[in-house]
């Protein structure tokens, strides 16, 4: 099936309307290693086979090691590929460090270029929001990337309706990332309204739930990984969360689609300007994701599937307790008044 291709933010950057998250292709957050070769081999399959050329992944997945294994399967395709990478998360030593100062914007797309072994990255995104660096600096690093030729588009991260406004005053921004799916749906509120009235693209991250959508739960597997600790599969939260997931698979049945397909299509569903990145490292996930791009949903069928999960009643953090504070609503830039060079 060929992936169609949609207008991502109003730049005139073009995407498939489906990409590839690829975090969990590399040790990134308490996922583990996957061999190099057949990781490779997804990503040009992905790419030459089934369309999706909208290719997701970030300068702290591994560390690094993400970006190298992503530059790797792009090597003689790059032409094919629209690329994205994200800087200013920096993990040390488990712990989460937010940098957007205008020093650290320059040599990280200096070593993601590298890494990458691309002249250019294509949509290039602020990782998280500083709350020590005002948005108009960290931005303004940013299109001097644009205007040196290094990157094409500009990007955020988990921002807040707020800083999107103060970022795209300093240069256009052609999307927001943020986790968007059937049980997380806060920004429907605020931040999406304000995205389509500045003409920015959206692109959902965990558009699965971290793959409670695929039927994932943590006793059922044989993974082990960061998801075991996740608040909504812990204890009771989960007990409750799969009861409303039932409810899901029982639309999906009548649909005659699989659960994931039916989660996916929901995300299509809920506008042209919304891109969903669902990761995967196997193959026949890849094409059933692919398959949701097939699934056809009237507004009826949108008002079913979201009766039968409201968010309100979803149980559970939607992140890690360590990682919540580094999220939309719990971070914010400082005005530019306080922003003092060489600050940081």
């Amino acid at each position: 099936m060929d992936v169609p291709r949609v207008k991502l933010g109003s730049q005139g950057f073009e995407v498939s309307a489906q990409g590839l998250g690829c975090m969990g292709m590399t040790k990134s957050f308490g996922f583990h290693d996957k061999p190099v070769g057949e990781m490779v081999e997804l990503i040009r399959e992905a790419v030459e086979v089934m369309g999706i050329t909208f290719l997701d992944t970030a300068d702290v997945y591994g560390p690094h090691t993400n970006e190298v294994l992503v530059g790797k399967a792009i090597e003689g395709i790059r032409n094919k590929v629209q690329l994205a990478t994200k800087f200013g998360a920096v993990n040390e030593d488990g712990e989460l460090k937010v940098r957007g100062d205008p020093e650290y914007v320059r040599s990280a797309c200096e070593a993601s270029l590298k890494r990458l072994d691309v002249e250019c990255i294509d949509l290039y995104y602020q990782h998280r929001v500083d709350s020590t660096v005002p948005i108009e600096i960290t931005v303004g690093a940013m299109k001097e990337l644009v205007e040196e030729g290094k990157v094409k588009y500009l990007g955020l991260s988990e921002a807040s309706a707020t800083d999107i406004r103060r970022a795209h005053a300093v240069h256009p921004i052609t999307a927001v990332q943020l986790e968007y799916s059937l049980w997380t749906r806060d920004i429907e509120e605020d931040i999406i309204p304000t995205c389509r009235e500045l003409g920015i693209g959206i692109v959902a991250y965990s558009p699965l739930g971290r793959g409670f959508f695929a039927g994932y739960t943590p006793k059922d597997s044989t993974v082990q990984d960061r998801r075991q600790n996740h608040p909504r599969f812990m204890g009771e939260n989960l007990t409750k969360n799969v009861e409303l997931r039932q409810r899901v698979q029982q639309i999906a049945d009548s649909k005659k689609c699989s659960l994931n397909q039916l989660a996916l299509a929901w995300v299509h569903h809920k506008g042209k300007d919304i891109v969903p990145i669902p990761g995967t490292t196997k193959k026949v996930n890849l094409e059933s994701n692919v398959g949701a791009l097939a699934v056809k949903l009237s507004k009826e069928d949108i008002e079913e599937i979201e009766a039968a999960i409201p968010p309100h009643v979803i149980v559970g953090e939607r992140q890690l307790p360590e990682y919540v504070e580094k999220t939309w609503k719990h971070v914010a830039s400082p005005p530019l008044d306080t922003w003092k060079p060489h600050s940081k």
